[in-house]
C-alpha cells in the first residue's frame, strides 16, 4: 500500500484553518480554489471536481473539532482504497502546522496522488494566505 505525507505551515492561527477545513461542503471556495473547483454534497459525501477533470465522492470519515482532523476516503474507478487524513496542529506565533496523509491502493497510483497533492498543497496555501 503507497503511503504519501505532505506537510506544510501556513501563516494563519489554527482556529481560522480549522473553520476553512471543516467546511467540508466549501473546499473549492474557502481552502482549495483552482485546484477543486466544484464541490457538492450528497448526504455526508461530497462530490468533488478538480481542475485536471477528475470528479470523485469523498466519503466523510470523521470530521474532529477536539482534535482538529478530517478523514476521508475517495471513491473512483482507478483507486481500490483511499484513506486519507488531514490534521492540524499549532505552530505557534499565529501559525498552524497542516500534515496531510493518504494511504491507496493500487501502488501503481502513488505518483499521480502525489502530484495531485501537490498541486492541492499549492492550492491550499494559495487560498489560505488569500484570506
Amino acid at each position: 500500500m503507497a503511503s504519501i505525507r505532505k506537510e506544510f505551515t501556513v501563516a494563519m492561527p489554527i482556529d481560522a484553518a480549522w473553520a476553512a477545513w471543516r467546511d467540508i461542503g466549501a473546499v473549492h471556495q474557502r481552502l482549495a480554489r483552482g485546484f477543486v473547483v466544484d464541490c457538492r454534497m450528497d448526504g455526508a459525501d461530497r462530490i468533488v471536481t478538480f481542475a485536471n477533470g477528475l470528479v470523485a465522492r469523498e466519503v466523510i470519515v470523521d470530521v474532529d473539532d477536539a482534535r482538529h482532523r478530517l478523514a476521508y476516503s475517495a471513491r473512483s474507478e482507478r483507486l481500490a482504497h483511499h484513506h486519507a487524513t488531514f490534521e492540524l496542529s499549532d505552530a505557534g506565533g499565529g501559525r498552524t502546522r497542516v500534515a496531510w496523509i493518504a494511504d491507496l491502493l493500487p501502488d501503481a497510483a502513488a505518483a499521480s496522488v502525489d502530484t495531485m497533492m501537490q498541486a492541492g498543497v499549492a492550492a491550499m496555501e494559495g487560498t489560505l494566505v488569500a484570506r
